[in-house]
């Protein structure tokens, strides 16, 4: 029984260094964090978006996703316009160092993992899920506010 206990630490100790390793690949590549490659690439998929379309795309809160815009502006890789029809609404675009960014940048861990989970059978995509959510619960991380982004750290940091 013993050795089930190691070997799940190991197996969670794994998970946590490539989390680790591949924002440190991602940091030293691009000088981004994972949260905001993930915000260059919504961009880039979208064309534009809105900040709120942004929270919503990827899980954080709206107050995340301006924290990340306002990094990502500073850097010249995103631009805001107000909407001509809508002068509340204020639209993030690439830059055309965005795009450079973002083709130069690695792939994230998490779009590795989540092409490699949506090819599971719908009943090992729900074992694995209700395993995590378990294993979560007992390191009492059950009530912990959690964006679903594989990255070490607060989500806007930097």
């Amino acid at each position: 029984m013993e050795n089930r206990t190691q070997t799940s630490l190991i197996a969670l100790r794994r998970i946590l260094r490539a989390t680790e390793l591949n924002a440190r690949t991602l940091a030293r590549a691009t000088g981004l964090t994972t949260p905001q490659l993930i915000v260059l690439e919504i961009v880039a998929a979208a064309g534009r978006a809105t900040p709120k379309d942004i929270a919503g795309k990827a899980g954080v809160g709206q107050a995340t996703a301006t924290s990340l815009v306002d990094k990502l502006e500073t850097r010249g890789l995103v631009n805001r316009t107000r909407s001509d029809k809508d002068r509340r609404v204020v639209w993030v675009a690439l830059t055309e160092a965005g795009r450079e960014m973002l083709e130069a940048a690695p792939d994230p861990l998490q779009r590795t993992f989540s092409q490699q989970f949506k090819a599971l059978p719908d009943w090992e995509q729900a074992m694995i899920v209700a395993a995590l959510e378990h294993v979560g619960d007992m390191l009492n991380a059950g009530t912990l506010d959690a964006s679903p982004l594989l990255d070490v750290g607060a989500v806007d940091r930097k």
